[in-house]
């Protein structure tokens, strides 16, 4: 496949993500969109396709390189909580946010925009433990 024809592929991929009906609904369910793989060697232009796009179709885009992260950057770190249950106190862990997810609110207060491409660059790069834990992020997000 040649970079052009990616492009429009990646391209109407987004535009019927992006696509609500009458009751401003998706379309697709957010649920059951799933991420795309942009895969080639160093330099091909798979980030200026995405930038491409993005600004094609009006939305925001926010690159976020996974090169050296780990899983609790990735995810967020864990911490323990005090909660109450019918009359039984106890300690529970949750998590913060991962700096992903905060990448994209800190985009969205910047810009104003609410739509738009996150693009996970070098994510070949993670680590081992990181993967099974970003393939549950991008399932679920």
């Amino acid at each position: 496949m040649n970079i052009a024809t990616a492009k429009e592929q990646i391209k109407d991929t987004v535009e019927a993500y992006l696509q609500r009906d009458d009751a401003g609904m998706y379309v697709i369910d957010p649920a059951r969109q799933r991420p795309m793989f942009l895969v080639g060697a160093p330099g091909i232009g798979k980030t200026a396709i995405i930038e491409q796009i993005a600004q094609e179709l009006e939305i925001g885009v926010v690159s976020y390189s996974m090169t050296h992260h780990t899983r609790q950057s990735a995810l967020g770190l864990p911490r323990i909580v005090h909660r109450s249950f019918e009359g039984f106190d106890y300690d529970a862990s949750e998590y913060t946010m991962s700096e992903i997810v905060s990448a994209i609110y800190d985009y969205m207060e910047r810009s104003g925009e609410r739509r738009g491409i996150l693009f996970l660059d070098e994510i070949n790069c993670v680590s081992e433990t990181l993967y099974p834990s970003m393939l549950q992020f991008l399932q679920f997000k």
